[in-house]
């Protein structure tokens, strides 16, 4: 694996290792990001990965200066996996000059996560815009547990023509059913025994069991402080129609200081 910081370096090995596709991480990875990776490598040519902890994309009083970063046993496990490439910047690689020019997304963005963490979407639509213009790969994976992001980016590689396919990982799962995340690490063992009700009360709303308000409150009696929880027409977002058959059901709430959000896709009237 050859280990690039800066964007000449990255672009000339690029050249050398023929079609790339791109894994964009913050890091400290676990198996979910790793299941990216196998991804990429299933599409074939080499695969690129980046870590890099997007200040852009943290609103005040958000967890940046704490966020877990654990290079050097990132470096290990995506060697394991046989990645070629691994494009690791500093921040001034990225941001040289106060980056006044930001990309605003659609109107995708000013709903669900906007309305908990505004300017978030502009912080992570000017990073990827960044990242895929200095990887230009063919194809770029990004994890369905940030499911807004992913239509999102979607919606903007679309809109500027970039020749990129945006290929979609589906989120790994503890067996306990709780998604794995790098916020996941925060969680006292208290709340990791408890962590996995986001989950399960996602999925009764997906069953029926509970109206998206209801979810909300089953949340908030368990000590929980939730954020939302709506169900979505899973191809853009849109509030669905009786019509829509492809659905999401999203949710973010706080257990204890952790933020951790969630989703489940499925089919109106699928069995189970």
């Amino acid at each position: 694996m050859r280990l690039v910081r800066d964007i000449a370096a990255l672009r000339s090995a690029v050249a050398a290792a023929g079609p790339v596709s791109f894994v964009p991480t913050m890091g400290n990875l676990h198996a979910g990001h790793l299941s990216l990776v196998r991804l990429a490598r299933r599409h074939g040519g080499a695969v690129a990965v980046s870590i890099f902890v997007n200040r852009l994309q943290f609103t005040p009083g958000e967890d940046f200066d704490r966020y877990p970063r654990t290079f050097e046993r990132d470096c290990a496990l995506l060697e394991a996996e046989g990645v070629e490439l691994l494009f690791a910047p500093d921040e001034g690689v990225l941001y040289p000059e106060p980056q006044t020019f930001t990309v605003k997304p659609s109107p995708l963005a000013d709903e669900l996560e906007w309305r908990f963490r505004p300017g978030f979407f502009n912080g992570v639509a000017t990073v990827v815009l960044k990242l895929l213009n200095c990887v230009q790969p063919v194809a770029a994976v990004f994890g369905k547990k940030d499911y807004q992001q992913l239509m999102i980016v979607r919606k903007m590689v679309r809109q500027f023509d970039l020749p990129i396919e945006i290929i979609a990982g589906d989120t790994v799962r503890e067996p306990d059913g709780l998604a794995m995340s790098s916020r996941n690490g925060y969680l006292s063992a208290a709340e990791r025994d408890g962590a996995p009700r986001l989950y399960r009360t996602l999925d009764e709303v997906r069953r029926g069991v509970l109206t998206p308000q209801q979810g909300v409150s089953a949340l908030a009696s368990a000590g929980w402080k939730p954020d939302y929880v709506e169900l979505r027409r899973s191809s853009d977002l849109a509030v669905p129609t009786a019509a829509d058959a492809g659905l999401v059901v999203l949710g973010a709430a706080r257990l204890g200081a952790t933020r951790l959000i969630d989703n489940v896709e499925f089919l109106r009237g699928q069995p189970g």
